[in-house]
């Protein structure tokens, strides 16, 4: 499998400020300790701590250190099917609250179109093949799979539920009843609810609470964020997977799943962007208050820039994807039309080569980019999800690895950028400088392993009413 050219450490992991933006650097100050600190409250009387000089590397590796949630052990089964690979990962939790792969695989996408299956026996064959080469690593056999949600056009809207409690306090079952009560409200024809993630409640009058269980209250009320996704595709997709003697266990959408992989706590909290440049689709996640905002989904992604390129310089597919991966970029660069690469022509000769500069290809690469990157930028405008698309954008997947694009997404979207991989897994493969393309299948990993709990969704599968009333619910989702 051919990877785009790999990046430095120190490229991988910069920021790109906004155009146009001073940053200025403060003087350095002195920081002097007191001779006698005053003692914490829950410490008063005791003797205190001889004071420690802590640096601010220190304190950032500190707080890397210290989730503040517990991993779930495992092991987990994960499966990216994307455009141009499919990819299964087998991991388990580490004490110290990493991931470790335990066993990876992958293989070229075959049957997969724009996240979408369009030939089921292609896909399965590839699915098939991926899920094995894992299982040989790991030594372990897997029948159910964590999958990530890219077919069936997703759809994200936000609705509001209810749900009576009576005065007395709210429990965890009333909370995930009232998240069920939202997911049959969600129910539209031929669309199936993925997500039901909760973004705030309310405790009659008292708005934006985070945590109801606990309060008293006559009627809780919850502020509900939904993904949905075509019924038919979905149940393509899990078709294929039964071929392959896997059940689902789980379904997350692509951009909630990179944005588990990619950001830290501050940037969900403050608000920020994950958009992952995939091979047949960018995907959008907006993240604002700890939880996700909004999604999108965008039909272009690095193979229409491969085709672009096939069709530039009349070259096949294959010659095609190397030439990006090799000389690509986002920006024309100074000396790029003195540059010559040779280029083998498709035609009777197979042995037919010319030499172009290599700003042809730029040439090329650079006016769809463009056109992609100001299409997330009209998606951020269209969320209507407040300050949170105003944030920071974390560009991620395959299509991130391009040379030149960090700069040029931080002009056209107005907003600083930053390139972003996994975090805090440990055995991924190949090069770090090639883990963006492992984001959401790194993602859905963090979610089997308890990110669902951070994300406030619960499982509702036993939320239902009981008895006469439970069987009653049952018959009206049979037949709606």
């Amino acid at each position: 499998m051919a990877f785009p050219r790999y990046r430095s450490d120190t490229e991988a992991g910069m920021t790109y400020p906004v155009p146009g933006t001073v940053h200025k650097t403060l003087p350095a100050t002195r920081v002097t300790t007191p001779s006698a600190p005053v003692p914490a409250i829950r410490g008063a009387g005791l003797p205190a701590p001889a004071p420690r000089s802590r640096n601010a590397a220190a304190v950032v590796a500190a707080e890397e250190r210290a989730p503040t949630r517990r991993l779930r052990t495992g092991p987990f089964s994960v499966l990216d099917i994307g455009s141009t690979k499919i990819v299964c990962l087998i991991g388990r939790g580490e004490p110290d609250n990493t991931i470790r792969i335990l066993g990876h695989g992958w293989r070229r996408s075959h049957g997969v179109r724009s996240g979408g299956i369009v030939d089921l026996r292609e896909a399965e064959s590839a699915i098939r093949a991926a899920v094995a080469q894992a299982e040989d690593m790991a030594t372990e056999r897997r029948d159910s799979i964590f999958v990530n949600l890219s077919c069936g056009h997703p759809e994200s809207r936000h609705i509001n539920a209810r749900w009576p409690i009576g005065g007395r306090e709210i429990t965890k079952t009333d909370v995930s009843r009232i998240i069920a009560e939202g997911r049959l409200r969600a129910v539209s024809e031929g669309r199936s609810a993925i997500h039901t993630l909760p973004l705030d409640y309310a405790v009659d009058d008292t708005q934006e609470v985070l945590d109801p269980c606990g309060h008293l209250c006559d009627l809780l009320s919850a502020r509900l964020h939904v993904i949905d996704a075509n019924t038919t595709a979905l149940r393509n997709l899990e078709a294929v997977l039964s071929r392959v003697e896997l059940k689902i266990e789980g379904m997350v959408s692509s951009p909630l799943a990179s944005g588990l992989a990619v950001m830290n706590e501050d940037e969900r909290n403050l608000g920020a962007t994950v958009v992952d440049m995939g091979g047949g689709t960018t995907s959008i996640g907006v993240f604002g208050d700890g939880r996700l905002l909004h999604t999108s989904t965008i039909p272009v992604g690095g193979l229409h820039i491969t085709r672009d390129i096939a069709h530039g310089l009349s070259t096949s597919i294959d010659n095609a994807e190397r030439l990006k991966t090799m000389h690509g970029s986002a920006e024309l660069l100074a000396g790029d039309d003195h540059d010559p690469i040779l280029v083998q022509l498709i035609g009777d000769n197979d042995h037919h080569y010319v030499r172009i500069p290599r700003a042809r290809i730029v040439s090329i690469i650079h006016p769809r980019v463009e056109e992609t990157l100001e299409m997330v930028r009209d998606r951020l405008e269209m969320a209507a999800v407040g300050p949170a698309s105003d944030g920071r954008v974390i560009l991620t997947g395959g299509g991130s690895l391009l040379e030149g694009i960090g700069p040029m997404a931080a002009r056209i979207l107005n907003r600083q950028v930053r390139l972003g991989r996994p975090r805090r897994i440990v055995g991924l493969p190949e090069n770090a400088a090639t883990w963006p393309m492992f984001s959401t299948s790194a993602g859905l990993l963090a979610w089997a392993a308890g990110a669902a709990d951070e994300m406030g969704e619960p499982d509702t599968r036993d939320a239902r009413p009981a008895g006469l009333m439970r069987r009653f619910m049952d018959f009206i989702r049979e037949r709606v």
